[in-house]
């Protein structure tokens, strides 16, 4: 068990020393391939990692949720027939400028 915790303790001084600057190692050849930042990396702590995933994890026991069961708009039906008023008017536009188009079409076959 002992060689455990020092291999563990090991692992993290090795993560925490920082890089020579002389030599680039294979990680950090990685890094600026894929233009990460190198100094989250080395400065990276386990343990405050999970302590602060600990304070703002909630399971929402209880009243809360994570889904909002109330939206936002006030009356669904008039949210509703608003996107229908907005889809005809837009279909009506289309219409007019299918029948322009088809104007100008009759219009440049005359003239030939």
């Amino acid at each position: 068990m002992p060689n455990q915790t020092t291999a563990r303790d090991g692992q993290k001084i090795s993560l925490s020393r920082p890089a020579e600057a002389s030599e680039a190692t294979p990680l950090q050849q990685i890094l600026a391939l894929l233009n990460v930042p190198v100094n989250p990396l080395q400065t990276f702590d386990q343990e405050k990692t999970v302590n602060i995933i600990g304070n703002t994890f909630s399971d929402f026991k209880g009243a809360s949720s994570a889904i909002n069961v109330r939206p936002t708009f006030n009356n669904p039906i008039e949210w509703i027939s608003k996107l229908h008023e907005e889809k005809m008017e837009l279909y009506e536009r289309m219409l007019r400028e299918k029948d322009e188009q088809l104007e100008r079409l009759k219009r440049l076959t005359e003239e030939r």
